[in-house]
């Protein structure tokens, strides 16, 4: 069940279905976005796509000596930019493959259109997802809910999302949801619906078990997002911010040009690919190796050139070295980065409290580190307001509860209306199901488990 995978293999079935030539790759926004994360430009480059267009662009120049794949999600927006292309084709000829499953009327739309006949192929291939890494996806999407409901397109987008994941993986799964959620409920629903209406796409070979879908809902854990992350990946998303695999350094202090920008991807990266799930301790020590195996392998300032063999040994080593070079730049830069964070924002002192919050049951204890970070002048206002956070979940009914005072010392710090509505949003939903001692303790897990899957429908 590897995502990557199954995305990589649709995109070289597009490019190697066209034949030999030279051609230009035709993407939306959010196919571009698909693509980007798991092929990079130079191995696709060696797949004969030389350009790199748009649909919706405007600009584009007629070049017949093209051939096109058209990579696109099947929306009415990317239909109509379609039908207008095939009206006064750009190209030679189009290969046209769609992200998830496309109406009949919109292929008849398309038939009409292509009054020249330049379409040679048309074809659902269902990588309708952002393949983060092997074993994770992302939709990208933000604002999903009103309150505790779906909004509508929200709703269609991750359900389209699912059952593009499902078919990408050749899984027809039993579907089994939060009966306690009704976000949940619904993508359920709308997730079987699917299956049912195109059962004909989801009929593959029966296994022994069934493949599970399991649906949760993320605000019955209203802890863990609150705490701040300590293994590699988890701290770039948190601290620095990962988009598509890519980080953005220009705000770093003293930042050379060709790091401003720079990109994590297991798939291409083997120091990410065996660190990211390692905590921060664990990096620093594999960054210190990582520097050391580089000046061991590092060419001497004075090495000589004497003979043929030794310019070729030279030539045959330099692009691993080069390799290695960006590699060893890139992630001392990330982590030194990171480092600088930590610091800055004493960051370990805030974990500790927040450990302390999630895990003890001390209030005057609490409290007391709560209020002393608080007065921290080098406390960043996202900490201060997920402290507050985490002690409201747990101490909101404690008979010495002193939110109101914390909220107090948050308007006193000058930290938005917005973060302080974020702070009641979280009491009032969070709250409902996260109470003092039902929190869970580590030593409850088993009991807990039982106890979910029994919620389960």
């Amino acid at each position: 069940m590897n995502v990557t995978l199954a995305v990589k293999q649709y995109i070289s079935k597009m490019v190697e279905s066209s034949g030999p030539g030279m051609k230009v790759l035709l993407m939306d926004r959010e196919t571009t976005s698909i693509v980007s994360v798991v092929y990079t430009q130079s191995e696709i480059l060696q797949k004969e796509v030389y350009l790199f267009e748009r649909i919706d662009s405007q600009n584009r120049d007629s070049m017949k000596h093209l051939k096109a794949i058209c990579f696109l999600r099947p929306t009415k927006e990317n239909v109509e930019h379609l039908i207008q292309e095939l009206r006064r084709p750009k190209y030679s000829v189009y290969f046209i493959y769609f992200s998830n499953v496309i109406s009949k009327s919109e292929i008849k739309a398309l038939a009409e259109a292509d009054e020249q006949e330049v379409v040679a192929e048309v074809q659902e291939f269902y990588g309708d997802f952002i393949a983060v890494n092997p074993h994770l996806f992302s939709l990208n999407l933000q604002g999903v809910a009103r309150g505790r409901s779906w909004e509508p397109s929200m709703l269609s987008r991750c359900t389209q999302g699912l059952t593009s994941v499902l078919l990408a993986l050749k899984k027809c799964p039993m579907i089994r949801y939060q009966l306690s959620s009704d976000m949940s409920k619904r993508l359920a629903e709308s997730v079987k619906q699917i299956i049912t209406k195109e059962y004909e796409l989801f009929d593959f070979r029966k296994t022994e078990v069934p493949p599970l879908l399991l649906i949760l809902d993320r605000s019955d854990d209203t802890i863990t997002p609150l705490l701040n992350q300590w293994t590699y990946q988890a701290m770039v998303h948190e601290l620095l911010g990962l988009n598509n695999n890519r980080i953005d350094l220009s705000r770093v202090p003293g930042i050379s040009k060709d790091l401003r920008e720079v990109v994590l991807s297991a798939e291409n990266d083997e120091f990410y690919a065996n660190n990211l799930y390692l905590n921060f301790g664990e990096i620093g020590t594999n960054i210190k190796n990582l520097m050391e195996d580089f000046q061991r392998k590092r060419p001497k300032g004075q090495q000589k050139l004497e003979s043929i063999s030794d310019m070729k040994a030279f030539v045959d080593n330099y692009p691993q070295f080069k390799k290695m070079s960006g590699t060893v730049s890139k992630h001392v830069t990330v982590v030194g980065e990171l480092s600088r964070l930590v610091s800055e924002r004493q960051l370990m002192e805030v974990s500790e409290v927040e450990q302390e919050l999630a895990c003890q049951n001390d209030h005057s204890s609490a409290q007391q580190s709560v209020r002393r970070l608080l007065q921290n002048p080098r406390l960043s206002e996202l900490d201060a307001v997920r402290l507050v956070m985490l002690y409201a979940l747990r101490y909101e009914r404690h008979s010495s509860s002193i939110l109101p005072s914390l909220m107090d010392e948050l308007s006193r710090r000058g930290v938005s209306e917005r973060h302080r509505r974020m702070v009641q949003s979280v009491v009032e939903y969070g709250g409902k199901r996260v109470r003092g001692s039902d929190l869970i303790a580590p030593t409850d897990a088993v009991a807990i488990t039982k106890q979910f899957f029994k919620g389960l429908k």
